[in-house]
């Protein structure tokens, strides 16, 4: 088939290398975000996706919007019989969505109709969960409703980041994508309508929503700052200003801490949580570079009875 990709950051680029690399498909242009301003010069940047499409000699298209009139008449004259879409990041309108023959199929990293939204991977971390995937599915106008075309599973591990998860699913999901192109292609594989039961919401998460809050128990605030790592990470107050948390783990032998109370040992920091504490591994206070967090209570020299969370 003649192929369109749309995608924007580093996670859809696995997925744009093995369209690519199939052999099968001819990908004739690229959907990306515009260029965005980055870094301390805030010159403007190329999406990670733009990048490697022009690596491949592939032509890139940057629509302010998907609904731009002269995107559409570009998009019609290239004529793709489908167009597989990654993490593009904007709302692609009904009058874009019927140009290809086959629609737009989305691959989204999470096993639907659970956590449909912008954050899958943080809130299934967040939420506990124990297993998660990537599915393939059309897109209609509805959030992250359409039927799906096929799932991967991945086991969320114990120490994973949001940041560990994603990567694992970009791989597994790039090769679904493919095999969805392939069972499009040759008719082998039909969309299935999602259930109605299991739908979960997945917003993006805020910077107010990675505060932790010392008062739940100690899974919870572990689970909030791996979903929150590297995006858009978590943290806590201390003497007044921001302590970015970016390592814990849960010490279920140490009870006798209250919530946000520190203690400092030779070469530990813990904190009491709602249940037992956890300690602090890796930090980054406001303005430093990321430390161990030994090595930062050492630094600010944190005195008997202080606290973190206020």
């Amino acid at each position: 088939m003649k192929l369109v990709f749309a995608g924007t950051p580093e996670v859809a680029v696995p997925a744009l290398d093995a369209l690519i690399a199939s052999g099968r498909h001819e990908v004739a242009a690229v959907v990306t975000r515009p260029d965005a301003p980055a870094g301390r010069g805030r010159r403007l940047v190329a999406s990670p996706v733009a990048e490697r499409a022009e690596e491949a000699g592939i032509e890139v298209l940057k629509p302010l919007k998907p609904r731009d009139p002269e995107f559409l008449e570009r998009l019609r004259q290239i004529a793709p019989d489908c167009c597989p879409v990654v993490a593009y990041g904007a709302l692609l309108p009904r009058v874009a969505l019927d140009v290809p023959a086959h629609g737009w199929v989305n691959l989204h990293f999470s096993l639907l109709p659970a956590w449909r939204g912008a954050a899958p991977v943080q809130h299934s971390i967040m939420a506990g969960d124990e297993i998660t995937g990537a599915s393939t599915f059309l897109i209609e106008e509805g959030l992250d409703s359409g039927p799906v075309y096929g799932t991967v599973t991945e086991e969320i591990r114990a120490t994973d980041t949001s940041g560990d998860l994603l990567t694992r699913l970009a791989f597994a999901g790039a090769g679904l994508l493919a095999a969805t192109m392939d069972g499009i292609e040759d008719g082998t594989l039909k969309a299935v309508p999602q259930p109605n039961d299991g739908i979960t919401l997945a917003p993006k998460i805020t910077v107010e929503d990675a505060l932790v809050d010392w008062a739940t128990p100690a899974l919870r605030v572990d689970r909030v700052v791996r979903g929150c790592t590297p995006a858009p990470g978590a943290w806590t107050v201390f003497r007044g200003e921001r302590l970015k948390l970016i390592q814990v783990t849960p010490v279920p032998e140490r009870t006798d801490l209250a919530p946000g109370q520190l203690a400092v040992g030779k070469n530990s920091v813990h904190v009491g949580t709602g249940s037992y504490a956890v300690e602090l591994l890796w930090v980054q206070a406001q303005g430093k570079k990321p430390m161990r967090a030994a090595d930062w209570a050492r630094g600010v020299r944190i005195g008997e009875g202080e606290v973190v969370g206020r």
